[in-house]
């Protein structure tokens, strides 16, 4: 039996293979007794946009994305499973690392949208990135099929 203790769940509330995702990081950690930490990335506006925005201490969007993320967590994990609610304003992919890293976790569970080619190429890929980076295994979940495939390091010190 793997040794799980810290499983971060990053969720784009936007997107159903998401949910998909949350299902398998949500099994894992009642198997493992343990804790989910359910984390999405709000990306902040850059001062390249169209329209400047000013950034205030809390965010709408990180409030808005808080309020959402918290009832997913009451709707889908009730009681099953300890967990954690965050989220965070910035680059999805560094805020995933760098939690992942300072939270010392010991799995991932994310999404991918499964992208190849020039969609790829052009809109590059979260978990990508994640999985190449990442200081603990990354599960992937794609869309519509549901596959798991586990990435990343076979065992990893403590």
């Amino acid at each position: 039996m793997l040794n799980l203790r810290k499983i971060l769940c990053p969720l784009d509330l936007d997107d159903e293979s998401s949910f998909s995702a949350l299902d398998y990081a949500c099994d894992l950690a009642e198997r493992n007794g343990a804790t989910l930490y359910l984390l999405h990335v709000a990306r902040t506006p850059t001062p390249d946009m169209d329209a400047p925005v000013s950034i205030g201490p809390h965010p709408h969007w990180e409030v808005e994305a808080q309020c959402a993320l918290e009832k997913l967590a009451r709707e889908r994990l009730d009681a099953k499973v300890a967990f954690e609610v965050m989220v965070r304003g910035g680059i999805p992919e560094t805020v995933i690392l760098r939690l992942a890293a300072e939270l010392n976790m010991d799995l991932i569970v994310m999404a991918t949208h499964g992208r190849t080619g020039l969609a790829h190429l052009l809109l590059g890929s979260v978990a990508e990135t994640v999985i190449r980076e990442a200081p603990c295994p990354v599960l992937t979940v794609r869309p519509k099929q549901g596959a798991a495939v586990i990435r990343g390091p076979v065992s990893h010190s403590a």
